[in-house]
């Protein structure tokens, strides 16, 4: 969609580009804590998006969320933690990301490489893409180990056709309800990490990160820091005509000087034959067993005394996803998922899993339709120089 041309000779014309989203989705576990199985039919992850870019060098990104609307006491998810939720993934804050980004910094003085600067509220420069952006409907237990999203942040990225690199600023607390803004006063750069991401084939990208975050579960800053790591690999590229994409990622946190050490290996995949996908992925992951104030929240702020211990999820899920009609614009994909877990003690620590669950197996199942209408939703968290190859590679046969 075009907004308006620029009256300078020479400069391009404002666009925008605009996408909405969701899935509506019944999801049901066999078991749940305290016992009994538990069933709900919800919409999740409605979006609306807006890509907009004017005088060549400046873009905006803007990604909005309604699940506090939709979900706001979370979506039924065993595994899942964070921001003051347990076995269900927390709703995602309204203003997902809103960035603005000047890109080519340097223009045609520092040759084929791009400059960028970005700030905003969005994804630290850390780990891999937002599971919204990918395949499943299910998010993995890895979720707050593997991205650092919704922050303040301020970032700085230079990229070649071969290499990219980025360092940003950001406050390390978490967001703890949907209408919240990230506490920039006395907390803005709290915190930083930097990612060096390799693309050496096409379709094909390395990368590795790091970051020091202060506080995150405790908003005025007296809780325990985490030193975090990332390696993943990346494949988004057809094969044979048919659009192939795999992940292999590799996480660890380490909080409190190492007290607390969690760890996640994560292996997915999707392959795509005409109008039907078919999709992987096999997830090890150790999360923190908190406090509860109830069956599913967790006691907020967080404090070093509430971990109780830790637990290994070993999940497998599998996916099938048809691409449906094409309504005046509006795609239907139904899905359906599968995913069975195990869940086990790791060292000490008083939490016990079959207390808490009954058993240490959980089978959940997943059936719905994606909505989609305008552009496709982009990968999250990779601004200014890097947006525009991170698009051309989703484009490449990634996930909408």
């Amino acid at each position: 969609m075009l907004l308006a041309p620029s009256a300078a000779t020479g400069q391009s014309p404002a666009q925008a580009r605009l996408g909405a989203g969701g899935v509506l989705a019944y999801e049901a576990a066999s078991v749940t804590p305290g016992g009994g199985s538990l069933g709900e039919a919800r919409l999740v992850r409605p979006t609306l998006m807006l890509h907009a870019s004017a005088w060549r060098r400046l873009r905006a990104l803007a990604t909005l969320n309604f699940e506090g609307a939709t979900i706001p006491g979370g979506e039924l998810a065993l595994g899942n933690w964070g921001e003051g939720f347990v076995d269900r993934r927390h709703p995602h804050t309204y203003v997902h990301e809103l960035v603005l980004s000047a890109d080519d910094l340097l223009g045609a003085s520092d040759g084929p490489a791009r400059v960028s600067i970005s700030a905003g509220k969005g994804f630290a420069p850390f780990g891999t893409d937002d599971p919204m952006a990918r395949p499943f409907l299910r998010f993995p237990v890895n979720h707050h180990l593997s991205q650092i999203l919704e922050r303040a942040v301020l970032i700085g990225s230079a990229r070649t056709r071969l290499v990219a690199g980025e360092i940003g600023l950001f406050n390390g607390d978490e967001p703890e309800r949907p209408g919240q803004w990230p506490r920039i006063g006395g907390r803005f750069g709290d915190s930083w990490a930097s990612r060096v991401t390799l693309y050496p084939i096409p379709g094909g990208e390395v990368q590795a990160s790091y970051a020091e975050v202060h506080s995150p579960e405790h908003r005025p800053g007296a809780g325990t820091d985490q030193g975090k790591w990332s390696l993943s690999a990346r494949w988004s590229r057809p094969v044979a005509g048919h659009p192939l994409y795999g992940l292999i990622e590799w996480a660890r946190t380490s909080e409190a000087n190492g007290f607390f050490v969690f760890h996640s290996i994560l292996a997915e995949g999707a392959w795509t034959a005409g109008r039907h996908r078919l999709q992987y992925r096999f997830e090890r992951t150790e999360r923190p067993e908190e406090e509860r104030v109830s069956r599913f929240r967790s006691l907020r702020p967080h404090l070093e005394n509430s971990i109780l211990g830790i637990t290994r999820w070993t999940v497998h899920t599998a996916g099938y996803t048809i691409d449906g009609p094409d309504l005046s614009g509006l795609r239907l994909s139904p899905l359906v998922e599968v995913s069975y877990g195990r869940m086990q003690r790791v060292g000490g620590g008083v939490f016990d899993v079959e207390s808490l669950y009954g058993q240490d197996h959980v089978w959940s199942l997943s059936v719905g339709v994606r909505i989609g209408a305008g552009m496709a939703m982009h990968r999250m968290g990779r601004y200014g120089s890097l947006e525009d190859i991170e698009m051309r590679h989703h484009h490449q046969g990634g996930p909408e």
